[in-house]
């Protein structure tokens, strides 16, 4: 998956906003994160807990969370890892903002 695709997907889902700088991209819906690039070739995707564990569990080799990231609720996904996976992380993100 690339950041074009993350961009087509994040600003297909209703109220789901590009912005930032090049380097340092994210998508927001009503100015809470959805998802933001993050070190090269992966970006952050934030989520509630339980839904990290799923994302992590179900597609270990595409989520992880770095040792920074343990105590929010935000889990890393890598760019070449299963891009249906990323897409409902993503999806689960913008739910998660919309409540």
């Amino acid at each position: 998956m690339t950041l074009d695709e993350v961009d087509e997907f994040a600003t297909s889902l209703p109220g789901c906003r590009r912005k930032g700088h090049p380097g340092r991209v994210a998508w927001y819906v009503d100015d809470r994160l959805v998802v933001r690039q993050d070190l090269p070739g992966t970006v952050l995707v934030r989520v509630d807990f339980a839904d990290r564990e799923r994302l992590v569990d179900a597609h270990p080799g595409t989520f992880g969370v770095p040792p920074r990231w343990e105590a929010h609720q935000k889990v890393q996904a890598e760019l070449d890892g299963d891009a249906d996976a990323i897409r409902e992380a993503i999806r689960l993100a913008w739910d998660f903002q919309r409540r």
